[in-house]
């Protein structure tokens, strides 16, 4: 096995398996001064404004002369502007056959097939945070495991709290964005019921809220406010009755076999680093394209981090208006990063760039292979219901807990979430499934990872074999068999929905 790899023959670069030192050959170039693990070494002589390729693609232009077997990263390499070839669907590919497997499912009365069986504590404002908090808490296994002894179909009561709903617009896209998210996860799948506690004086009015969202109270949505109620004690009171009369409802579920076309995965990527785009990124994209050819749904997000990389996917649009809706999104984030002073190479983070990533552009293109190589059939905005099977995009900011929140908010029952960092996350009520990117990783903070995808780096795996793997790990843990995150108890704190809008 090599010390680096070559990504592509029309590469200017290679990428360290190991750490390389002065005088190590590489492709008969020799190295200059070391070079970390997942970072990059320049296969030739680069002059300064030149472009430089990785997975054949722009990731950035040298910013000074870069001398063959010289580390390229910060230092050297800087963003620049090129054209991209958008070719709406130009490299579609006719679908798969079809194929059936199944899961363990627990199937609802509209139809809609959940992997978790949860009851939920909304707030609507982050005024009556505490006092849902306070509801859930008394049902907690941890604190009290005599609260849910007598159910044991019921996976747990969460509380998902948050910072905003009020000091905003009442209209405008702030609150129709919180709405969306609110109204997503009050009637998601793997709820059997939901309560939200409102305050009663905030922007985010419950009956407004509901009215906009054409929900209506009733078995397995309840709501009510502090002030109504007669305060905190009484209100936490009511929220623990409320759900003891659901708790027997909710425990008369069981799991049976459903179709794989029932599974919605959120694709996320935190803490990567530069084996991201070679080992769990693309193991993840083979994992997707199964999960499509039986019929279910993969969804794509975090536009900071496609950007510079959205070409490749206008190419696998389904329908031009689908590619064009990509890119008005794209440039949507241009505008937005411009009125607030920043830029959308703001991104990556300093523990990316610890990894071996230089430029949003080499983010990006990593960051894509988590979509697989199916048509693109559909793009929504954050929040919006997912209503198409297949691989779909979803515009969302890259920061991970906001981007997971509108993902399971769209109808997302499970979350894989790639990291060479070591993140650490979960996201009720959906399962959350951790992919290392290497080795070292894995190693060392194994507790936290549910698959090492770094048996591709080490030469010991295909990525279609883990493709394959993280595919069977979907079906079980959609079965039931909790991830690493869940065991942790991961899920209520990352509950964030996107905040967009000044603050009154």
């Amino acid at each position: 096995m090599t010390a680096f790899i070559r990504l592509h023959p029309n590469d200017d670069v290679l990428i360290a398996r190991h750490q390389l030192v002065g005088g190590t050959l590489a492709e008969g170039v020799t190295v200059k001064g070391l070079i970390p693990p997942g970072h990059k070494v320049a296969t030739r002589a680069i002059a300064q404004g030149e472009p430089v390729r990785r997975y054949n693609q722009i990731i950035g232009f040298a910013s000074r002369p870069i001398a063959a077997g010289e580390h390229v990263h910060t230092h050297n390499l800087a963003m620049g502007d090129f054209e991209r070839d958008y070719a709406f669907g130009a490299d579609v590919k006719p679908d798969a056959p079809r194929r059936e497997a199944s899961f363990m499912g627990i199937r609802r009365a509209d139809g809609r097939v959940a992997t978790r069986n949860y009851i939920g504590v909304l707030s609507s404002v982050n005024c009556s945070a505490t006092a849902a908090r306070a509801i859930a808490d008394h049902f907690s296994r941890q604190n009290h495991p005599a609260a849910l002894a007598a159910f044991p179909n019921v996976d747990g009561v969460v509380a998902l709290t948050h910072g905003t709903g009020c000091g905003m617009a009442t209209e405008g896209p702030g609150m129709r964005i919180l709405e969306r998210t609110l109204a997503g996860y009050a009637t998601h799948a793997n709820f059997w019921g939901v309560l939200v506690v409102g305050l009663g004086c905030e922007a985010n009015q419950i009956n407004a809220w509901l009215a906009h969202s054409s929900l209506r109270e009733g078995e397995t949505l309840q709501v009510f406010n502090i002030q109504d109620t007669g305060g905190t004690r009484k209100t936490v009171e009511k929220g623990i009755a409320l759900i003891q009369h659901m708790l027997p409802r909710a425990n008369a579920v069981k799991r049976e076999p459903c179709s794989a076309a029932h599974i919605t995965i959120g694709l996320q990527c935190g803490g990567s680093d530069g084996y991201s785009g070679i080992s769990a990124n693309p193991a993840l994209g083979a994992a997707v394209d199964l999960l499509v050819a039986h019929g279910g749904t993969a969804i794509l997000s975090e536009t900071p981090e496609i950007y510079g990389a959205e070409h490749l996917l206008t190419r696998r649009a389904a329908r031009r208006d689908v590619g064009e809706k990509l890119i008005e999104r794209i440039q949507w984030w241009e505008r937005y990063t411009r009125a607030n002073d920043g830029e959308m190479n703001n991104n990556p983070s300093p523990g990316n760039k610890a990894g071996g990533l230089t430029t949003i552009l080499e983010k990006s293109l990593g960051a894509v292979a988590k979509g697989g190589t199916t048509k693109l059939q559909a793009v929504y905005e954050y929040a919006q219901p997912v209503t198409e099977h297949g691989f779909v995009y979803m515009d969302t900011p890259g920061y991970d807990p906001v981007s997971a929140t509108g993902q399971v908010a769209g109808g997302a029952n499970m979350i894989c979430f790639t990291t060479g960092r070591g993140s650490a996350y979960g996201c009720a009520p959906s399962p959350s499934l951790k992919l290392a990117t290497n080795s070292a990783l894995w190693q060392r903070q194994e507790e936290d990872m549910d698959m090492n995808c770094g048996e591709i780096i080490d030469g010991k795996a295909s990525i279609q074999e883990i493709g394959q793997r993280i595919f069977e790990l979907v079906l079980a843990t959609a079965s039931g068999e909790l991830s690493k995150s869940e065991k942790h108890g991961y899920g209520q704190n990352e509950f964030v929905p996107w905040q967009i809008g000044a603050v009154m």
